[in-house]
């Protein structure tokens, strides 16, 4: 997925000066989480190329959706993929630190919140400064990002993430520490018999029952998409 384009159903990104590029935490989370169709406004925290805020404006034809992003580069791929969808007029970016972006925010304003955060805590830094910073999540500290999180979503609205099933328990404890609950959670297992690799959750302010599920990317054995996986993809793959 590193190519200079990549041709979505009904959008495009163009992605020559974004650090990272298309990837398939992105696509997943973006056709994961609950969008809420009375949802009016959605927030997309680190959009990069601007991938998840279009994912979002495919699925909900009313919501405003605004996209905040610190990389300038990154601000130029995205505001350029914005303005050529058919969904420009609902398109808003945001060029700024999420901390910037939260200190003139009025609080609670966000049904739906959604991020794929830099991930990456303790490694190696890469080697191209603007990926350094787009994956490591001393760029954006979990602290900082839910406690932002905590202040833009409203009391009814859902925040999601799509995280390494190695940091999840670290930010679900961080999450409670800012009153956020997880209540939907889905393990992503690339392949059928191995162990799960990314995390999908969902959190809200009000605890409650936590659904728990599986997705499948490929059956054992084959080169073959799982069925589950195409149904969630097929809104925006080209071909799956």
């Amino acid at each position: 997925m590193a190519n200079d384009s990549f041709v979505f159903k009904q959008f495009e990104i163009r992605q020559t000066r974004s650090a990272m590029k298309v990837g398939t935490d992105g696509v997943l989370l973006g056709a994961w989480f609950d969008i809420g169709m009375e949802a009016l406004r959605v927030l997309d925290i680190g959009t990069g190329t601007g991938l998840i805020a279009l994912m979002a404006a495919q699925r909900n034809a009313l919501a405003r959706i605004e996209a905040v992003e610190i990389d300038l580069d990154s601000c130029v791929d995205a505001a350029e993929n914005f303005s050529r969808s058919v969904w420009h007029d609902r398109l808003v970016l945001h060029a700024c630190s999420f901390s910037e972006f939260c200190s003139r925010s009025t609080p609670g304003i966000y049904q739906r919140i959604v991020s794929n955060p830099p991930y990456f805590v303790d490694s190696l830094r890469a080697s191209d400064a603007g990926r350094s910073r787009a994956r490591h999540a001393d760029a954006l500290p979990y602290s900082e990002l839910l406690s932002g999180v905590a202040k833009l979503l409203c009391t009814t609205g859902r925040f999601a993430v799509v995280l390494p099933i190695e940091t999840y328990r670290d930010f679900v404890m961080e999450a409670a520490r800012n009153g956020l609950f997880p209540i939907r959670r889905t393990d992503v297992v690339t392949r059928s018999g191995k162990a799960p690799r990314r995390v999908l959750s969902e959190f809200t302010a009000e605890p409650g029952r936590l659904y728990i599920d599986t997705l499948t990317l490929l059956e054992s054995g084959s080169s073959d998409y799982s069925v589950p996986y195409k149904e969630l993809v097929d809104d925006f793959y080209l071909k799956i």
